[in-house]
């Protein structure tokens, strides 16, 4: 669950995650020929509100996970 002493640490991480996965995101979603704003929503899905919610310690895994269910939608 959620341990509230750790969201001052993983809310600013989200939220760079999110900054990060912005533009490769656009750039696969272009190139698969899906909406643009199909890559805008896997980036805030997997940054700003998976990073909080994860359990992990580091978020090594990325954003892009959420980002191979929004494609082939």
């Amino acid at each position: 669950m959620i341990e509230f002493e750790n969201l001052q640490c993983d809310i600013p991480a989200g939220i760079a995650i999110f900054f990060i996965a912005i533009p490769p995101f656009l750039g696969i979603s272009l190139a698969s020929g899906s909406p643009l704003y199909s890559g805008l929503i896997a980036s805030i899905l997997g940054g700003i509100l998976v990073a909080p919610l994860s359990d992990s310690i580091l978020g090594i895994s990325g954003a892009a996970a959420g980002f191979v269910v929004i494609i082939t939608q």
